[in-house]
C-alpha cells in the first residue's frame, strides 16, 4: 500500500470529539454526512481543504476519548489516506485498522503542515517530498497490511472465513 497526499497537521491528544463532534455523531449515521464535518471543532474549513488521499498528521495520543467506531470511519470518508501520529490512544488505533483506516506510528517533528508525503505502508518508510527526507515508521503486522488491503475487518473475515496469517 502506498499513498500520496499532503498534510494537515494537528498536536497532541486530539480525541473522538474533535475528530468528529457529539453534536453530528448523534444525529446520523450517514458517513458521507459525518465526513463534512471531521475536524470542524479545530479546522473549521478542514474538510474543504481536504484533496483525496492527504493525511492527518499529529502528535502523540491522536484519538484518545471514546470508543465509537465513528471516528475512523468519519476520517477515512473525508478522503484522507491514512493518519500519522507518534502514538494512538489503543481503542481509536484497533477501530481505524478494523474500519481500514491505515494508522502509523513515527516521529511527526519533521512533518509540517502542506508538505507533500508518499508513505510506502508495506515497507515502512515515508518519504517528505517537501523536505527530501526519509521518515521511518513503525511497521504494521502482515496480518494487519491484509486487513488494510481487504478494507477493514469485516471485508477480511467474508474473504478468508477469519484472519488470514499466510
Amino acid at each position: 500500500m502506498r499513498f500520496h497526499g499532503k498534510v494537515h497537521k494537528f498536536g497532541n491528544d486530539v480525541n473522538t470529539d474533535y475528530i468528529i463532534s457529539g453534536k453530528y455523531k448523534f444525529k446520523t449515521l450517514d458517513m458521507n454526512e459525518l465526513a463534512k464535518h471531521v475536524m470542524e471543532d479545530l479546522d473549521p474549513d478542514f474538510y474543504s481543504k481536504v484533496t483525496p488521499g492527504d493525511f492527518i498528521v499529529a502528535g502523540s495520543n491522536f484519538g484518545c476519548g471514546s470508543s465509537r467506531e465513528q471516528a475512523p470511519l468519519a476520517i477515512k470518508y473525508a478522503n484522507i489516506s491514512a493518519v500519522l501520529a507518534k502514538s494512538f490512544a489503543r481503542i481509536f488505533y484497533r477501530n481505524a485498522i478494523n474500519t481500514g483506516l491505515p494508522v502509523l506510528e513515527c516521529d511527526t517533528d519533521l512533518i509540517d503542515a502542506g508538505d507533500v508525503l508518499d508513505v510506502d505502508l508495506a515497507n515502512g518508510f515515508i518519504i517528505n517530498r517537501t523536505k527530501d527526507i526519509r521518515i521511518a515508521v513503525k511497521p504494521l503486522p502482515q496480518v494487519m497490511i491484509k486487513i488494510l488491503n481487504d478494507g477493514g475487518l469485516a471485508p477480511h473475515f467474508r474473504k478468508y472465513g477469519g484472519f488470514n496469517f499466510d
